[in-house]
């Protein structure tokens, strides 16, 4: 927009709203860029007091003997794990699963419920592969 469409503007909608928003033209509560949970409340005397139950209680486990640092460096090489894939994550959780049914002779395909598998989509929020696939 050019200076004449800001001048018009701040003339139409007056000059109050075109100002910065700063904690003199906010209520007694707003202090701007002091975006902290407020702790307690303020008296009729406007005094402050402290509620308990308000203050976060940070709970830190001891650390004494522990061996990593708190800081990686972006300058640390990148992982030596490869990307999960797909098949990988077939290959972690279900196939050990099925390896052994299917050497005990108790593999039942119709019954893949029990390795994680579901027989139908529906309810689901996300659909797989032939109703939302790509054309």
């Amino acid at each position: 927009m050019g200076l004449l469409s800001e001048v018009t503007r701040g003339l139409v909608r007056g000059a109050d709203r075109m100002s910065a928003w700063t904690s003199k033209r906010g209520p007694r509560t707003f202090f701007k860029s002091r975006g902290c949970k407020v702790f307690g409340s303020i008296t009729p005397s406007r005094k402050f007091r402290l509620i308990k139950d308000q203050v976060p209680v940070l709970m830190v486990p001891d650390l004494t003997g522990f061996k990593l640092k708190a800081y990686v460096s972006y300058r640390a090489p990148a992982g030596s794990e490869p990307p999960l894939t797909a098949r990988a994550l077939f290959q972690r959780t279900a196939a050990p699963l099925i390896e052994k049914d299917v050497k005990e002779g108790s593999f039942d395909p119709d019954a893949l419920e029990k390795y994680g598998f579901e027989n139908s989509q529906e309810g689901k929020l996300f659909k797989l592969f032939p109703k939302n696939f790509v054309r």
